[in-house]
């Protein structure tokens, strides 16, 4: 319930989704929550780079099997770590709230509605926004988010891949992250092209009985 609450909130005032820090231009992230294969690697991406700060207690591993068409057996094998140990379980974060107070002065937040909160082309632009600085406490800092107090996880992957690789990985990252923070959200697209299309037909036995009832009265 308190999930619903926060999401229907950010939905409904979508004003509160801007950018807060930087002032560059937002990339557009070409996100498709439909995509089951972007979405399978974006998972393993928040998995593996992701959670090692950043929890997700409001996504349970089986709700991923469903949705992303896994086996049980992949999501435990690739996806179920840092204590988790069923499929039952929240996605968790290897790191403590005061690990990451004393790391980085500040805990790591979860990341389970950022996308909502941010807007999907904010976390691309993130994420596609680091980059090396000497006098940063890290090495990286990043033009959206000057002075970030987050380590650049994926620099090696930035540094090792060609320029489209590591854009595809990102975009397959935030569709995750945007899947995660409103998992129904494919299903009630899918649905509402059905409800669309039933609202059609049933305007035509309805237009033609409200010409039946006014004939007379014409």
């Amino acid at each position: 319930m308190k999930r619903l609450i926060i999401v229907c909130f950010l939905l409904c005032f979508p004003m509160l989704a801007t950018a807060s820090g930087g002032s560059i231009e937002l990339m557009k992230s070409g996100y498709d929550i439909h995509d089951k294969d972007s979405l399978r690697k974006g998972a393993k991406l928040y998995i593996d780079s992701c959670a090692s700060c950043h929890a997700a207690k409001y996504m349970r591993y089986q709700r991923i099997a469903k949705d992303l068409e896994m086996t049980d057996e992949d999501v435990m094998t690739n996806l179920v770590r840092y204590g988790a140990t069923k499929l039952s379980d929240t996605i968790p974060s290897a790191m403590t709230a005061e690990m990451g107070e004393t790391a980085f002065g500040v805990a790591p937040p979860d990341l389970t509605l950022e996308a909502n909160y941010r807007g999907a082309d904010w976390v691309y632009t993130y994420l596609m926004s680091f980059y090396k600085d000497e006098k940063a406490s890290t090495g990286y800092n990043n033009h959206l988010m000057p002075d970030v107090a987050m380590p650049w996880v994926l620099a090696y992957a930035q540094s090792s891949k060609s320029e489209e690789e590591f854009k595809t990985e990102m975009r397959d990252l935030t569709n995750f992250m945007v899947y995660m923070a409103e998992p129904i959200r494919p299903y009630r697209e899918n649905m509402g092209k059905y409800v669309l299309g039933f609202l059609v037909i049933l305007l035509i036995p309805t237009w033609l009985l409200k010409n039946e009832y006014w004939k007379d009265i014409h």
